[in-house]
């Protein structure tokens, strides 16, 4: 769950100026709620036999004014990574999901050398707060999204790019120092989003660049490229449900990212499919099987010597999906613009997802509902080269 996204009662930060701008598709209004209903999601998650729980603390709810900290919205967090921990999951938290308060993007945001400073000083204070639970973190999310997304918004130019990969990088080796100043033993990483062709680029402007202060490696995992299934649209926006889905792509990603920094384990962060409002797939690819198929390619990369060490789905229920509730991602439906209840429907992957958990995977004779596609190019060459069958 990200904070933003899902919490609904905005703080202000620059994507709730955004979102309610005008120039967004949709108005925010207050998401699916989390902040009110975190008790019911959490036992949801529970109830499917998760072990961790993920979810980022927004700078802008803890931190409203340069120096002043909220003590009523660390107390939020407080009680939502108590309820996690008691209902026996280990939380997972993100210190930046793309948010910054507004008095941040007063100052400049991310074309403001100064933001660094800010950024670990507010980050200090949530590891202070939080070390004592034993979570596993992870630092900034997707940085090539967030650079991309801070463009697609306004809040940088392009020539502000460079500088801001620089100033996430500075602001993830300090943070990864202290955390583990407080919390030794502690696993850090800042998850990488798998952007077909140009994974090679997006790596050499980040992750190559912090690799010396990583736990594991946290990988984002969603849509498939191949000479079968070439790029149709982008990877953000607003049809997203019409990228194809290629399960076995994650395999690829998982054995390019082991052998790109051996020795460390690999987490799937995020992985998830994409529906236009909750409606049937046109390819006909349903929310269970697509999880069936990414499990039995987990297990793959596992027999085959990749140290996989955990995987979570995104995401639990749908949400504000940057600027708009029409991607669904939920393993629980929830219609954010016309239900006023915000009820969670469980989707046909939940009973799957129980499945997967109470059996530690899906069966040994188990066999993905579609087959490899010809010549995945998700990192370009190296997979199609060494391409992978289902026997």
């Amino acid at each position: 769950m990200a904070g933003f996204q899902s919490e609904g009662h905005a703080s202000d930060s620059n994507w709730s100026r955004y979102a309610n701008s005008g120039k967004a598709h949709d108005r925010y209004g207050d998401s699916v709620d989390f902040f009110d209903r975190y008790a019911e999601d959490i036992d949801l998650a529970a109830g499917m036999g998760l072990k961790v729980f993920r979810l980022s603390i927004e700078w802008a709810r803890v931190q409203p004014q340069p120096g002043v900290w909220d003590e009523r919205g660390f107390q939020f967090y407080d009680t939502v990574i108590q309820k996690i921990r008691a209902a026996g999951m280990r939380p997972m938290l993100t210190l930046d999901h793309w948010v910054i308060p507004g008095w941040e993007l007063d100052r400049g945001g991310w074309k403001n050398q100064g933001i660094v400073a800010d950024w670990l000083t507010n980050m200090r204070r949530v590891v202070d707060r939080y070390a004592s639970y034993d979570p596993m973190w992870v630092t900034i999310n997707e940085p090539m999204g967030y650079v991309a997304q801070e463009i697609q918004i306004g809040d940088i130019g392009l020539l502000d790019a460079l500088p801001m990969f620089d100033r996430l990088v500075q602001a993830h080796n300090g943070i990864y120092d202290y955390i583990h100043q407080r919390q030794p033993g502690a696993r850090v990483t800042s998850n990488i989003a798998q952007y077909p062709i140009i994974q090679n680029l997006t790596d050499l402007l980040f992750a190559d660049r912090i690799r010396g202060k990583l736990d594991y490696i946290g990988i984002d995992f969603y849509y498939g490229v191949s000479l079968q299934h070439p790029p149709t649209t982008a990877l953000v926006g607003e049809d997203l449900w019409n990228n194809a889905i290629e399960p076995e792509g994650i395999y690829y990603d998982l054995r390019t990212y082991t052998e790109k920094f051996p020795g460390l384990p690999i987490y799937v962060v995020e992985n998830g499919l994409p529906t236009d409002n909750a409606a049937p797939r046109s390819d006909g690819y349903d929310r269970a099987d697509h999880l069936r198929d990414t499990v039995y390619w987990l297990q793959r990369a596992k027999a085959d010597g990749i140290d996989v060490i955990g995987y979570n789905y995104w995401s639990l229920t749908d949400n504000y999906e940057w600027g708009s509730y029409s991607p669904r991602f939920g393993l629980y439906t929830v219609d954010a613009k016309s239900d006023p209840t915000l009820t969670r429907h469980p989707t046909g992957a939940v009973p799957a997802f129980r499945a997967i958990t109470t059996h530690n995977g899906v069966p040994a004779d188990y066999r993905p509902t579609r087959k490899p596609a010809l010549c995945s190019i998700v990192t370009p060459l190296e997979s199609c080269l060494r391409p992978v069958s289902v026997p």
